[in-house]
Protein backbone atom coordinates (compact mmCIF):
# COMPACT_ATOMS: atom_id res chain seq x y z
CA UNK A 1 0.00 0.00 0.00
CA UNK A 2 1.62 3.44 -0.94
CA UNK A 3 1.16 5.43 2.07
CA UNK A 4 -0.12 9.58 1.00
CA UNK A 5 2.08 12.55 2.21
CA UNK A 6 -0.28 14.36 4.66
CA UNK A 7 -0.25 17.26 7.48
CA UNK A 8 -3.29 16.40 10.08
CA UNK A 9 -4.45 18.69 12.52
CA UNK A 10 -6.88 17.77 15.43
CA UNK A 11 -10.27 19.82 15.17
CA UNK A 12 -12.88 19.64 17.64
CA UNK A 13 -14.91 22.80 16.49
CA UNK A 14 -13.70 24.86 18.89
CA UNK A 15 -11.94 28.34 18.35
CA UNK A 16 -8.40 27.05 19.23
CA UNK A 17 -8.50 24.52 17.25
CA UNK A 18 -9.92 26.25 14.16
CA UNK A 19 -6.78 29.31 15.01
CA UNK A 20 -4.43 25.94 14.77
CA UNK A 21 -6.38 24.66 11.50
CA UNK A 22 -5.10 27.82 10.10
CA UNK A 23 -1.92 27.62 10.80
CA UNK A 24 -1.98 23.88 9.47
CA UNK A 25 -3.62 25.21 6.49
CA UNK A 26 -0.80 27.22 5.57
CA UNK A 27 1.86 24.99 6.44
CA UNK A 28 0.10 22.37 4.22
CA UNK A 29 0.49 25.24 1.23
CA UNK A 30 4.09 25.85 2.09
CA UNK A 31 5.08 22.17 2.21
CA UNK A 32 2.68 21.26 -0.85
CA UNK A 33 0.78 18.38 1.14
CA UNK A 34 -3.17 17.93 1.60
CA UNK A 35 -4.32 18.76 5.14
CA UNK A 36 -5.96 16.15 7.23
CA UNK A 37 -8.67 16.93 9.80
CA UNK A 38 -8.69 14.74 12.28
CA UNK A 39 -12.08 14.38 14.49
CA UNK A 40 -12.86 12.23 17.50
CA UNK A 41 -16.10 11.50 18.33
CA UNK A 42 -15.74 9.31 21.15
CA UNK A 43 -18.23 9.56 24.08
CA UNK A 44 -19.82 12.99 21.72
CA UNK A 45 -23.87 13.39 21.44
CA UNK A 46 -25.27 15.32 18.72
CA UNK A 47 -28.37 17.80 19.69
CA UNK A 48 -31.29 16.36 17.51
CA UNK A 49 -32.56 18.75 14.65
CA UNK A 50 -36.41 19.72 15.46
CA UNK A 51 -38.76 17.07 13.88
CA UNK A 52 -40.33 19.28 10.73
CA UNK A 53 -36.64 20.25 9.59
CA UNK A 54 -34.88 18.40 6.69
CA UNK A 55 -31.42 19.26 6.52
CA UNK A 56 -27.79 17.78 6.18
CA UNK A 57 -26.24 17.93 10.00
CA UNK A 58 -23.04 19.64 9.06
CA UNK A 59 -19.96 17.88 11.79
CA UNK A 60 -16.99 18.90 13.04
CA UNK A 61 -15.10 18.37 9.66
CA UNK A 62 -17.62 19.84 7.45
CA UNK A 63 -17.36 23.48 9.33
CA UNK A 64 -14.04 23.11 9.46
CA UNK A 65 -13.06 22.42 5.81
CA UNK A 66 -15.76 24.87 5.08
CA UNK A 67 -14.20 28.24 7.47
CA UNK A 68 -10.79 26.98 5.63
CA UNK A 69 -12.45 27.12 2.27
CA UNK A 70 -12.71 30.65 2.05
CA UNK A 71 -9.13 31.71 2.94
CA UNK A 72 -7.68 28.95 1.32
CA UNK A 73 -9.37 27.87 -1.60
CA UNK A 74 -6.94 25.88 -3.70
CA UNK A 75 -5.78 23.36 -0.93
CA UNK A 76 -6.71 19.82 -0.34
CA UNK A 77 -8.78 18.54 2.00
CA UNK A 78 -8.78 14.84 3.60
CA UNK A 79 -11.25 13.83 6.89
CA UNK A 80 -10.84 11.42 9.52
CA UNK A 81 -13.64 11.12 12.10
CA UNK A 82 -12.17 8.70 14.89
CA UNK A 83 -14.53 6.48 16.92
CA UNK A 84 -11.73 6.37 19.66
CA UNK A 85 -10.90 8.50 22.17
CA UNK A 86 -9.07 11.43 21.59
CA UNK A 87 -5.69 10.78 22.22
CA UNK A 88 -5.85 7.49 20.35
CA UNK A 89 -7.33 8.85 17.80
CA UNK A 90 -4.99 11.67 17.37
CA UNK A 91 -1.65 9.49 17.78
CA UNK A 92 -3.23 7.33 15.07
CA UNK A 93 -2.99 10.11 13.06
CA UNK A 94 0.18 11.43 13.70
CA UNK A 95 1.49 7.89 12.86
CA UNK A 96 1.04 8.70 9.02
CA UNK A 97 1.56 12.23 9.19
CA UNK A 98 4.67 14.57 8.06
CA UNK A 99 2.88 16.15 11.54
CA UNK A 100 0.43 17.09 13.85
CA UNK A 101 -0.95 20.19 14.44
CA UNK A 102 -2.70 20.89 17.09
CA UNK A 103 -4.14 23.93 19.03
CA UNK A 104 -3.64 25.80 23.19
CA UNK A 105 -6.50 27.39 24.85
CA UNK A 106 -4.92 31.00 24.80
CA UNK A 107 -3.03 32.58 27.70
CA UNK A 108 -3.51 33.02 31.42
CA UNK A 109 -0.65 35.02 32.27
CA UNK A 110 0.32 33.47 35.64
CA UNK A 111 0.58 30.14 33.96
CA UNK A 112 1.10 30.54 30.16
CA UNK A 113 -0.91 29.04 27.97
CA UNK A 114 -3.16 26.08 28.65
CA UNK A 115 -2.07 22.97 26.76
CA UNK A 116 -4.92 20.76 27.82
CA UNK A 117 -3.91 16.78 28.80
CA UNK A 118 -5.20 15.74 25.52
CA UNK A 119 -2.53 17.78 23.56
CA UNK A 120 0.32 17.36 26.11
CA UNK A 121 -0.05 13.49 26.02
CA UNK A 122 0.18 13.20 22.34
CA UNK A 123 2.90 15.63 22.32
CA UNK A 124 4.85 13.12 24.62
CA UNK A 125 3.77 10.17 22.34
CA UNK A 126 3.61 10.83 18.87
CA UNK A 127 5.70 9.19 16.76
CA UNK A 128 6.16 12.64 14.34
CA UNK A 129 6.94 15.68 14.99
CA UNK A 130 3.82 17.67 16.85
CA UNK A 131 2.99 21.15 16.51
CA UNK A 132 1.28 23.20 19.29
CA UNK A 133 -0.15 26.59 18.29
CA UNK A 134 -1.79 29.02 20.92
CA UNK A 135 -5.50 30.37 20.27
CA UNK A 136 -5.78 33.86 18.74
CA UNK A 137 -2.38 33.41 16.71
CA UNK A 138 -2.71 35.05 13.56
CA UNK A 139 -0.94 34.93 10.07
CA UNK A 140 0.83 37.93 10.94
CA UNK A 141 2.32 37.04 13.97
CA UNK A 142 4.70 34.99 12.06
CA UNK A 143 5.99 38.33 10.11
CA UNK A 144 8.32 41.55 10.11
CA UNK A 145 6.62 44.62 10.17
CA UNK A 146 8.46 44.71 6.47
CA UNK A 147 6.65 41.45 5.57
CA UNK A 148 9.54 38.68 6.06
CA UNK A 149 9.06 35.79 8.24
CA UNK A 150 10.24 35.91 11.48
CA UNK A 151 13.36 33.41 12.54
CA UNK A 152 12.98 30.08 13.20
CA UNK A 153 14.50 29.53 16.17
CA UNK A 154 15.96 25.72 17.24
CA UNK A 155 16.87 24.88 20.73
CA UNK A 156 19.73 22.39 20.82
CA UNK A 157 21.76 20.29 23.34
CA UNK A 158 25.40 19.92 21.50
CA UNK A 159 26.37 16.85 24.11
CA UNK A 160 23.85 14.55 21.71
CA UNK A 161 22.69 16.99 18.51
CA UNK A 162 19.69 14.90 16.71
CA UNK A 163 19.49 15.14 12.82
CA UNK A 164 15.77 14.67 13.27
CA UNK A 165 15.36 18.32 15.28
CA UNK A 166 17.92 20.02 13.04
CA UNK A 167 16.41 18.74 9.71
CA UNK A 168 12.97 19.79 10.87
CA UNK A 169 14.10 23.31 11.67
CA UNK A 170 16.44 23.74 8.33
CA UNK A 171 13.65 22.85 6.42
CA UNK A 172 10.77 25.04 8.01
CA UNK A 173 13.62 27.81 7.54
CA UNK A 174 14.07 27.04 4.21
CA UNK A 175 10.35 27.13 3.23
CA UNK A 176 10.17 30.09 4.93
CA UNK A 177 12.97 32.26 3.65
CA UNK A 178 13.76 32.48 7.05
CA UNK A 179 16.81 32.89 8.75
CA UNK A 180 17.77 30.09 11.49
CA UNK A 181 18.45 30.84 14.97
CA UNK A 182 20.05 28.15 16.41
CA UNK A 183 20.28 28.26 20.40
CA UNK A 184 22.57 26.23 23.06
CA UNK A 185 22.29 26.92 26.50
CA UNK A 186 24.68 25.75 29.06
CA UNK A 187 25.92 26.33 32.44
CA UNK A 188 29.21 24.92 34.88
CA UNK A 189 27.97 22.20 36.62
CA UNK A 190 27.56 22.74 40.25
CA UNK A 191 30.17 22.56 42.86
CA UNK A 192 29.77 19.48 45.44
CA UNK A 193 29.57 20.41 49.33
CA UNK A 194 32.68 18.71 50.06
CA UNK A 195 34.56 21.72 47.08
CA UNK A 196 33.14 24.39 47.98
CA UNK A 197 36.43 25.98 49.38
CA UNK A 198 37.60 25.14 45.92
CA UNK A 199 37.75 27.17 43.36
CA UNK A 200 38.03 26.04 39.12
CA UNK A 201 40.89 25.68 37.33
CA UNK A 202 41.96 29.18 36.11
CA UNK A 203 40.34 29.16 32.14
CA UNK A 204 38.23 26.27 33.11
CA UNK A 205 34.74 28.12 32.16
CA UNK A 206 36.78 29.76 28.94
CA UNK A 207 37.98 26.58 27.61
CA UNK A 208 34.31 25.39 28.61
CA UNK A 209 32.58 27.64 26.38
CA UNK A 210 34.98 27.32 23.57
CA UNK A 211 34.26 23.40 23.18
CA UNK A 212 30.71 23.89 23.18
CA UNK A 213 31.04 26.88 20.94
CA UNK A 214 32.53 24.44 18.19
CA UNK A 215 30.16 21.65 19.38
CA UNK A 216 27.02 23.73 17.95
CA UNK A 217 29.18 24.63 14.89
CA UNK A 218 30.41 20.99 14.28
CA UNK A 219 26.44 19.69 14.78
CA UNK A 220 25.36 22.62 11.90
CA UNK A 221 28.31 21.91 9.74
CA UNK A 222 26.84 19.53 7.27
CA UNK A 223 22.86 21.50 7.40
CA UNK A 224 24.21 24.62 6.73
CA UNK A 225 25.71 23.02 3.50
CA UNK A 226 22.33 20.91 2.39
CA UNK A 227 20.50 23.99 3.34
CA UNK A 228 23.12 26.69 2.01
CA UNK A 229 19.94 29.80 1.59
CA UNK A 230 18.94 29.26 5.13
CA UNK A 231 21.24 32.40 7.09
CA UNK A 232 21.87 30.53 10.40
CA UNK A 233 23.07 32.63 13.70
CA UNK A 234 25.03 30.67 16.08
CA UNK A 235 23.83 31.90 19.48
CA UNK A 236 25.77 29.91 22.52
CA UNK A 237 24.15 31.14 25.63
CA UNK A 238 25.11 31.18 29.71
CA UNK A 239 22.23 29.76 32.28
CA UNK A 240 19.02 27.63 31.77
CA UNK A 241 18.00 26.34 28.17
CA UNK A 242 14.14 26.96 29.09
CA UNK A 243 14.83 30.84 29.99
CA UNK A 244 16.71 31.02 26.71
CA UNK A 245 14.39 29.55 24.23
CA UNK A 246 11.43 31.07 25.90
CA UNK A 247 13.72 34.66 24.94
CA UNK A 248 14.14 33.71 21.62
CA UNK A 249 11.09 32.43 21.02
CA UNK A 250 9.43 36.09 21.35
CA UNK A 251 10.67 37.18 18.17
CA UNK A 252 10.54 33.38 16.33
CA UNK A 253 7.58 32.34 13.71
CA UNK A 254 8.33 28.95 14.95
CA UNK A 255 10.47 27.23 17.63
CA UNK A 256 11.80 24.36 17.01
CA UNK A 257 12.44 21.58 20.25
CA UNK A 258 13.40 17.97 21.05
CA UNK A 259 12.10 15.24 22.92
CA UNK A 260 13.49 11.43 23.49
CA UNK A 261 11.12 9.08 21.26
CA UNK A 262 12.18 6.63 23.54
CA UNK A 263 10.71 8.66 26.76
CA UNK A 264 6.57 9.37 27.07
CA UNK A 265 7.27 12.43 29.31
CA UNK A 266 8.48 15.75 27.96
CA UNK A 267 11.42 17.21 30.14
CA UNK A 268 11.73 20.64 32.31
CA UNK A 269 12.90 22.19 28.95
CA UNK A 270 10.49 21.35 26.65
CA UNK A 271 7.47 21.60 29.50
CA UNK A 272 8.49 25.12 29.85
CA UNK A 273 8.53 26.50 25.90
CA UNK A 274 4.94 24.65 25.12
CA UNK A 275 3.58 26.15 27.86
CA UNK A 276 5.02 29.41 27.83
CA UNK A 277 6.66 30.66 24.02
CA UNK A 278 4.80 32.88 22.54
CA UNK A 279 5.22 31.55 18.84
CA UNK A 280 4.01 27.95 17.35
CA UNK A 281 5.98 25.25 18.65
CA UNK A 282 7.36 22.33 17.27
CA UNK A 283 8.29 19.19 19.12
CA UNK A 284 10.28 16.99 17.40
CA UNK A 285 11.11 13.46 18.35
CA UNK A 286 14.41 11.95 18.07
CA UNK A 287 16.46 8.69 18.95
Amino acid sequence: MTSIRVLSVGTDGSRESLDAADWAAREALRRGLPLRLVHAESGQRLAPLPPDVDLPRRTVLDRTALHLSYTHPSLEFLARRSPRPPAAALLDAATDSEALVLGSRGFTGYTGFLVGSVSLAVTARAPRPVVLVRAGALPQDEHTPEGAFRPVVVGLDVTAPADEILSYAFEAAALRAAPLHAVHAWALPPLRADTLGDTLPGGDAARRETLRRLALSGALQAWRAKYPEVAVTERLLYGQPGHHLLKASTGASLTVIGRRADSTHLGCTAHSVVHHSTSPVAVVPHT
